[in-house]
Order: structure tokens, then sequence, then C-alpha cells
């Protein structure tokens, strides 16, 4: 059945449905091998359901914003920096860092915490983590909250990366011309990789940070072409830095992703209730992944938000999302 772009009148702005500002009750670092220490913090009812946030990126990091999607009266709501992202040590490390080393971080912090069952909320890259661990650990995943649908398929990175974005390529590269080789244009992610993701092949560390600098705005650019999507501040260097190395690194390894499809086994996806968020108008991942993983998992909502982009920041877009986390709250053993 075709499902219909959701329209509603949505709020001016994401914080009027968002909940307040909380601060953490409780955080740390969870050695998780391979020189790695992961950040963790939660907050909210210690004795709520419990609701794991995953940011996007990869290596993004979370912010004091992202506390705000789930009902703290209700919901204990526990965040984490992924591998190198940013609380997590060592910053912007790529050892050791694939998907499946993130998976099996997610498992151990679960287990760190003592929680027998979780609500997973993800977005973008945050949505395939989401769905690559739900499809491995389906006994320990009560729902899923997802926007943005990334399942990193050779169609969408091309959309995202290749020849989709060919005119966007031309303009990073000559932005980064005087950084990097005439090769940009035709292999961007290897020519990232290769001269500023490596320290040792990094001639200035300026001009590293200049370059993750322009690859950060580039893909802000992407964002502010979709209607209502509001300017992201800039982060901090060092964790801008980070990200950007960690981005390309994904990227340049199709994500890692092989035999962690996040399609491959939606008979796991089944016995899951989930509801997915999709602006129509996301041009970072189109709606047509959404689509596609609806049609593996049709016991899942779709909600198609008409005037949404990617940015959860969108007020529509924020308004699905805060109803998806209140409908789990309320109805903690329903189906979608």
């Amino acid at each position: 059945m075709r499902v219909q772009p959701t329209r509603q009148t949505p709020p001016t702005h994401a914080w009027q449905v968002m909940y307040p500002p909380r601060a953490c009750c409780a955080q740390g670092w969870l050695e998780v091998g391979d020189g790695h220490a992961i950040y963790w913090e939660e907050c909210g009812n210690p004795l709520g359901q419990p609701a794991l946030f995953i940011h996007g990126g990869p290596g993004a990091g979370c912010k004091p914003d992202d506390r705000r999607w789930f009902d703290p009266a209700r919901y204990r709501i526990v965040l984490f920096d992924q591998r190198g992202a940013g609380r997590s040590r060592p910053q912007g490390g790529l050892t050791a860092n694939t998907t499946l080393h993130l998976l099996r971080d997610m498992e151990r912090l679960r287990q760190h915490l003592q929680i027998d069952r979780w609500l997973l909320f993800g977005g973008s890259w945050g949505n395939t983590l989401a769905l690559a661990y739900a499809q491995r650990h389906a006994h320990r995943v009560r729902a899923l909250v997802l926007r943005g649908v990334f399942t990193a398929t050779p169609s969408e990175q091309d959309a995202l990366y290749g020849v989709g974005r060919r005119a966007w390529l031309a303009h990073l590269s000559q932005r980064l011309s005087q950084h990097l080789s005439p090769r940009l244009a035709e292999q961007p992610i290897g020519q990232l990789s290769e001269r500023w993701v490596d320290p040792a092949r990094t001639a200035c560390a300026d001009a590293a940070l200049q370059a993750a600098r322009i690859w950060w705005r580039w893909e802000q650019d992407l964002l502010d072409g979709e209607s209502g999507s509001p300017a992201t501040p800039e982060p901090q260097a060092e964790r801008l830095l980070a990200s950007a190395r960690i981005g390309v690194h994904f990227a340049r390894h199709d994500f890692f992703i092989d035999a962690l499809a996040p399609l491959a086994n939606s008979l796991a996806l089944r016995q899951i209730p989930g509801i997915i968020v999709q602006g129509e108008r996301d041009r970072v991942t189109p709606a047509a992944a959404a689509r596609a993983l609806h049609a593996v998992w049709p016991g899942a909502q779709l909600k198609i938000v008409a005037d949404g982009g990617h940015a959860s920041s969108h007020p529509a877009m924020a308004q699905q999302l805060i109803a998806a986390t209140d409908f789990f709250a309320q109805h903690p053993d329903s189906g979608a």
C-alpha cells in the first residue's frame, strides 16, 4: 500500500516539541579494547524504559540536545560516542574502528549498564548501526525509531559520493585544490583519506584542518539546500578534524557493511516494532531507501514528512520523532 506523505501544520522550531534540556545523571568511559574507551552518559528515570541514542556521521558524536528526544519521566536515556568520536578516546582514532567494532561496543555497553532490552533511536548513519545491531541482537531490541534511512547500498553510496554528486565534488575539488591533487574530483574519498586522514602523510596540520573544515561545509551545503533546515554551528577544531577523519575512513571502506548489510536479514526485523521518519526532501539520504526498508519490514510504520529533509532539527521532523518515542513510552509492549 502506498504511503502518503504526512501533511500537518508543524511547529516553528524543533525545541517547541522536544523535551526540556536535562543534565546527565551518570557518565563514564568504557574500555572496549584495541586502545579505545567510549564515552557514555545517561539521564532521565533510572527505572524507566531504556533507550539508546545512536549518533550519525560516522564520527559526529553526541550533543546535549540528543537527550531531548525522550520523555525523561518514562525513559532511562543512554547516549554514547562511537569509537574516535566526540569524547571517546583516542579522539579521531581509526585503528580497529569498523562497523563490526561499533556493534560490539553497543552490546558491551548494554551489558555494562545491566540493561536487558532497549529502544534504539538512530538517524542517518545512526540508523545504519541501529538496523545492523537489531539484526544481530533482535532479542535485545524492544523497538526502533529511525530517521533519514541509510542502508549503505552501492546505489545509496553512489548518490552521496559518486555520480549523483559530481557537481558537488567538482565544487569541493576547486575549494581543496591548494591542499590536494587534481585527482580529487575523480577519487575524492581516496584522496582525502591518503592525504590528511593519515597523519603520516599530512604535510601541515593547518592544511589538514582546513580540508576538514571545507569537507564539513560541503556536507552542510546539502542540508542548507533543504527547506526549513536551520544552520548548524561549526564544531571545535579537534572535533571537526576527528569527525572528518572517521567519516572519510568509513566511506572509503564502503562503511564496512559487507556481511552486515542492514537489509540482508529482514526476518530478524519482523519481530521488532518500529517507526521510520523520513523527509520527502531529504537530499543526503533520499526517501527511496526508507521505502525499500519498509518493503521488507512491513510491520513498521513509515512516516513520510512532506516538508522534511535530512535534519532532525527541522520542526516537522522533530514533531514526528517525538511522537514516535512517546508512542513507545505509552505502549511498551505494543507492535508498530
